[in-house]
């Protein structure tokens, strides 16, 4: 019985590995095991920072709703408390968005959630 080698399907697999390797420097980008082990590493680093990236943003709405609320005249936690009370559903991205880009309506909303 002939030995079976399976070079189409091994092949096709190093290439996959060697075309997410493009651009990488050095032996990294065609050399397949080396290549490997960098295209790996890189997958975990994307993946983690998918997670990384909602932390992130979050905190940037979180930084700009704060300094939008203090020139109000109250503070981040003061201005989430009383909106929580007075049952007004906005998300931190758009009460984020609506700090940075409209402080006129940002202030009626504090007014309405502090007082």
């Amino acid at each position: 019985m002939p030995r079976s080698r399976n070079l189409v399907a091994s092949r096709r697999r190093r290439r996959k590995i060697l075309n997410k390797a493009k651009g990488y420097w050095g032996r990294r980008k065609n050399v397949y095991t080396v290549a490997k082990n960098a295209v790996e590493k890189g997958l975990q680093y994307q993946y983690r920072d998918r997670k990384v990236r909602k932390r992130m943003f979050r905190r940037l709405w979180i930084t700009r709703i704060n300094a939008a609320a203090r020139l109000n005249g109250t503070t981040y936690a003061k201005l989430i408390h009383g909106m929580k009370e007075n049952n007004m559903e906005i998300n931190r991205k758009m009460l984020a968005d609506i700090a940075v880009r409209d402080p006129e309506t940002f202030a009626a909303i504090v007014k309405e959630a502090v007082n």
